[in-house]
């Protein structure tokens, strides 16, 4: 292969640097050039990129964000143009396919959770030649062990729950520390683990209210006056 291209799509997440950096290695190494489609989708459709060489790479581990830039926004089966004063959207697919191909892109790198990967799945069945990196910190891509940024949403979440220990326990209160995950809860359940909660609630399996006061009371009956 002589061009490759990669974009980010959907929200930000740890570790989406990382992956650019690592993808224009390997591709610099094969001899080819990667293109860099600028936020998300968008980019793809719009036509605008970088050719991702090293000075765009170099010092870029440890720098947060997207280099690319992304969005959530602009799906290419659905995608928002201007008509006249008003938007409407289109299908906006074949354009994308067709930049593909005029730019000679053999490959499309898609960083991406559930809705760029998705996407990404269907311009697949359409005939783009795809690499799927799984991203989000949710961890909930089917077929996939552990997802980019997870791993340092965990982290995060597991150094609030250390900070608010020492306030709960000084003041006897009950502190409640709400995560992200939508529909799944691994970082609810990891980082509860990991910080020493005394109630992990996670939306696969149902629970109430009154189990949670239960809990409570229990500790303080074993004069545990507080609770996370």
């Amino acid at each position: 292969m002589k061009r490759i291209g990669i974009l980010t799509g959907g929200g930000d997440a740890p570790g989406l640097n990382a992956v650019i950096r690592a993808a224009a290695r390997v591709v610099a190494l094969s001899g080819a050039e990667l293109y860099g489609f600028k936020n998300g989708y968008s980019g793809l459709i719009k036509g605008e990129y970088v050719i991702l060489t090293k000075p765009h790479i170099s010092g870029l581990l440890p720098k947060g964000g997207t280099i690319l830039g992304t969005n959530n926004r602009d799906n290419p089966f659905n995608f928002p143009v201007m008509d006249g004063e008003r938007i409407v959207y289109k299908d906006m697919s074949e354009t994308a396919l067709k930049n593909l191909e005029l730019m000679g892109i053999e490959c499309l790198i898609v960083i991406g959770g559930d809705g760029s990967l998705t996407i990404a799945k269907e311009l697949s069945k359409k005939g783009a030649r795809i690499v799927g990196v799984p991203k989000t910190i949710d961890n909930d891509l089917n077929g996939t062990e552990q997802t980019f940024g997870f791993d340092t949403a965990v982290s995060v979440a597991v150094d609030a729950l250390d900070r608010l220990h020492t306030t709960a326990e000084s003041h006897h209160r009950v502190m409640v520390l709400e995560v992200m995950g939508r529909n799944a809860g691994w970082i609810a359940l990891y980082s509860g683990v990991a910080g020493g909660a005394d109630v992990i609630l996670i939306p696969e399996i149902p629970w109430s209210l009154d189990k949670v006061v239960e809990k409570i009371y229990r500790r303080r009956e074993e004069e545990k006056y507080f609770s996370i």
